[in-house]
């Protein structure tokens, strides 16, 4: 079946990086898109970028534009994001998403705090 496992949260100051990192298992990962999505506290699960199968210019929300880059290892079925410049606004449970699948990962903590 669909495994994902996210790894790479952590607590962070505001404007430091972090990268985090989704293996996935149980299906051809390089014929999916991936996407990561983030939920804070008292809010509702929204998506935070998207990268297609093959090519194509990756798709990211207007509050992480600039700051946040999706990539991913076919060969090491594993999708990142790259997270520069982070805000408090940042801190939420962060999960993978493989297009078409239903499961998702236990996700990763980022804390953005000083």
């Amino acid at each position: 079946q669909v495994q994902l496992v996210e790894s790479g949260g952590g607590l962070v100051q505001p404007g430091e990086s972090l990268r985090l990192s989704c293996v996935a298992s149980g299906f051809t990962f390089s014929y999916y898109a991936m996407s990561w999505h983030r939920q804070a506290p008292g809010k509702e699960r929204e998506l935070v970028a998207l990268i297609r199968s093959f090519g194509g210019q990756p798709t990211y929300a207007d509050s992480v534009k600039g700051r946040f880059t999706i990539s991913r290892d076919n060969a090491k079925n594993t999708v990142y994001l790259q997270m520069n410049v982070v805000k408090p606004e940042d801190t939420a449970v962060y999960y993978c998403k493989a297009d078409r699948f239903a499961a998702w990962g236990q996700g990763t903590q980022v804390t953005v705090s000083s």
